[in-house]
């Protein structure tokens, strides 16, 4: 891999061989497909988003790598990072987001409206972050399927610098990029108009309203609708419907939907700026207690709690139902009936409601019973069941009166239902029963009724998940306690379908408590999911300090390997978690266990640049010259990820800096040059690294600066002592290859 543009250690340009052969398709659009890939040497995931340059412009490769470098040089953590591009296929190499696009997650998963406010503050972040550029970024091309979820569902902006605004250009040019890209949702009225400005910053913060709206009401935008009738909506002053956010809904939710209708403003001039929308959804997030993005604690032992109950089963990928909320006037003006219960107008709907009413289907099986339970009238719900309504009934998937009276909350109806004979045990289409619902959503005082009524504790949905999986993973403490005290001694070690135990999932999520309590019930340590991961690798790879405490006093086999060799000091100094190695090492951990790949925690550390880990890990015995695969040490690792202060450390530390790795006979200062690393160069040069090494190919050092093209390199290296004279083995010297890579300013320097 070689550096572009000359940006030291910042963007890579790959090559289809870096990369492991198993490409897995994750999604496919207009213009190309998106991959997940594994890079041959880390063994770390990415994602190459690739582009058929057949549809795309003809500058579109040279255009990528401008406003890609551009990102390459800042960090955000509200978006998605850019490692390097591929010139074959054409494509951005990219984070990995395991958890795919809010699009998708906003079909699949009923959002709590904490969750919904933290997204929206994630949101205006990265946006924010953008346009905080000196000159601002836009996006142009800002919607929910741009819109990623990282491993902790937390939100980042993809996608940015994919349609361009360009000097001279169209504005029915314009229009043909964006809506060949599904954008027209997105696009703000004065883009259709005949308003001769080219797009803004104000252009960004309409599409953000319109992603604000998707977010509260989990439904899109002009559904349905033509894209001439959209366009005519919207020059009109039209919006998506504010009516279908649910009236059930915080206090907040009204201020923030203020700044919606602020944002998608028709006057583009009274749009607010992201640094102020920022600082308003901020104050609102407060108010309900939204965590910034979960970060493992470095030093220290600060617990960290995951809030993950804002959110449906986040990892336990299943699609819950939406909630059974009335249509608006607008879907059912014509059914009097459903139009009473929209209006909350009971006494009418009781007075005209008839028996033939009650068997009556709906859209999506949905019975009047579903819809009048919905309304959360009690005596409505009572006079529906006196006509005759199956209580039992379900709709098109699976869900019963009982389950949505659940999903609600609705404490008064919950028993109502129960006495008129609602099944406790009767799940829906994905066998999750109420229990599995009350469980999910922290209800003790639901899941300590349907108990007494007859509920399976130990119940299995389809993939073999309990409740007490589910109140595990969501941090529900009492609602453990209610199932343990129902459950027999075994049911606490029962694994789901990946093999995950509750103190597996406990363990994940940081629920110290609940680990303890689990513990104490005769929960094994021990046990390993389908990946041989146990309790203790996940909750030191996700940084829970004080998970990893308990563990520790519970007898766990600290050395334990997962599926690819990694022991639970592997993941935490993969993922610099230096506080949690501390731990792992004062208690016996082995400093130099090493991966299937044969790596140890050290090299792990170096590569993903984690300088304090590294020190930590060398000061408790970790060996510094370990070589792992093909020979590579950590310092190898440090210089070809451009680390130069990890490069600095493990020097300080005695890394020798003359080491040849196996297969080539690289030394680090040959891929710090390959690398165009400066800093680490230097490091190495001032401890005494060979200047005129040679690989097995018979190349310098300087051979290697001079095919990057990095003059400061091959200045250090010359006024070092690299000799210019040495040939490689096909007789090329350092000048020649200068001349064949037409680096000219290099051969100017080397014929002097």
């Amino acid at each position: 891999m070689d550096c572009i543009g000359g940006s030291p250690g910042l963007l890579r340009s790959f090559k289809r061989d870096d990369f492991e052969a198993d490409w897995i398709k994750l999604a496919e659009c207009r213009f190309g497909q998106v991959y997940q890939v594994q890079l041959k040497l880390q063994q770390e995931k990415y994602a190459l988003k690739s582009f058929d340059t057949a549809l795309c412009a003809t500058n579109f490769y040279r255009r990528l790598i401008d406003e890609a470098s551009i990102i390459a040089k800042v960090n955000s953590k509200y978006i998605v990072s850019i490692y390097g591009l591929c010139s074959e296929p054409t494509a951005v190499v990219m984070e990995h987001m395991s958890n795919g696009s809010l699009n998708n997650l906003l079909a699949s998963h009923t959002l709590m409206w904490p969750k919904k406010f933290q997204m929206i503050h994630e949101a205006s972040m990265g946006m924010n972050f953008l346009h905080s550029m000196k000159p601002p970024l836009l996006h142009l091309n800002l919607k929910t399927s741009n819109v990623l979820l990282d491993a902790h569902l937390h939100v980042k902006i993809s996608d940015f610098a994919l349609v361009h605004w360009e000097e001279g250009m169209s504005k029915k040019l314009f229009m043909e990029h964006l809506t060949v890209r599904g954008n027209i949702s997105y696009i703000p009225p004065e883009t259709f108009t005949q308003c001769p400005a080219p797009p803004g910053t104000t252009f960004d913060v309409y599409s953000f309203g319109i992603v604000m709206w998707e977010i509260l009401t989990q439904q899109k935008p002009h559904a349905g609708c033509s894209m001439t009738t959209v366009l005519l909506q919207v020059s009109h002053g039209k919006r998506p419907c504010v009516e279908m956010i649910p009236e059930q809904r915080p206090r907040e939710c009204d201020q923030m939907i203020s700044i919606m209708k602020q944002c998608w403003n028709q006057d583009h001039r009274r749009r607010p700026q992201f640094s102020d929308t920022v600082r308003k959804i901020l104050t609102l997030s407060g108010v309900l207690k939204i965590p910034g993005p979960t970060q493992g604690q470095e030093n220290g032992d600060k617990g960290q709690e995951s809030y993950y109950p804002q959110l449906v089963s986040p990892k336990h990928k299943i699609a819950l139902p939406e909630m059974a909320d009335l249509p608006s006037d607008d879907h059912h003006g014509k059914d009097s009936i459903l139009s009473l219960l929209c209006k909350k107008d009971f006494g009418s709907f009781r007075e005209s409601v008839k028996r033939e009413h009650v068997y009556r289907k709906f859209s999506g099986e949905k019975s009047l019973l579903h819809y009048t339970v919905a309304s959360g009238d009690v005596e409505s719900v009572e006079h529906v069941l006196s006509l005759g309504a199956e209580v039992n009934c379900s709709t098109a998937r699976g869900y019963t009166p009982l389950i949505m009276a659940v999903l609600h909350r609705l404490h008064d109806i919950i028993p109502l239902l129960m006495e008129h004979g609602a099944a406790a045990t009767q799940g829906d289409e994905d066998q999750w029963t109420p229990l599995h619902f009350a469980a999910q959503n922290g209800d003790d005082r639901t899941v300590r009724l349907l108990l007494d009524k007859g509920a399976v504790a130990d119940a299995r949905e389809k993939t073999g998940w309990m409740p007490l999986h589910l109140a595990c993973q969501n941090g529900h403490e009492a609602v453990v306690r209610l199932l343990l005290s129902r459950l027999s001694e075994e049911a606490v070690r029962e694994q789901e379908a990946q093999g995950r135990t509750p103190l597996h999932l406990a363990s994940a999520y940081g629920h110290q408590n609940i680990a303890k309590l689990l513990l104490s019930q005769g929960a094994n340590p021990n046990a390993t999911d389908c990946s041989l991961s146990t309790a203790l690798h996940l909750s030191a790879e996700d940084g829970h300090n004080r998970v990893v405490r308990q563990l520790l006093k519970s007898g766990v086999n600290i050395d334990s390997a997962d599926s690819r060799g990694y022991t639970p000091l592997h993941l935490a100094a993969m993922r610099g978690h230096t506080g949690i190695c501390r731990q792992l090492l004062s208690n016996g951990a082995n400093p130099d266990s090493r991966s299937l790949q044969g790596w140890t925690p050290i090299h792990l550390a170096a590569l993903r640049g984690h300088e304090a880990t590294v020190v930590q890990l060398e000061s408790q015995g970790s060996c510094v010259n370990a070589g792992g695969n093909n020979g590579w040490t950590p310092l190898h690792l440090a210089c070809h990820q451009g680390e130069p202060e990890v490069v600095a450390k493990l020097l300080e530390a005695k890394a020798d800096p003359n080491v040849s790795e196996d297969s080539e006979g690289w030394t680090p200062l040959h891929v710090a040059c390959s690398s165009a690393s400066l800093p680490s160069v230097l490091h190495l040069i001032s401890h005494h690294a060979d200047v005129n090494s040679v690989n097995s190919g018979k190349l310098t050092p300087l051979h290697m600066a001079a095919q990057n093209g990095y003059m400061p390199i091959v200045k250090a290296l010359l006024v070092n002592g690299a000799d210019r004279t040495v040939q490689d083995s096909s007789g090329s010297t350092a000048l020649n290859i200068a001349q064949k890579c037409e680096k000219w300013e290099i051969v100017q320097l080397l014929e002097e």
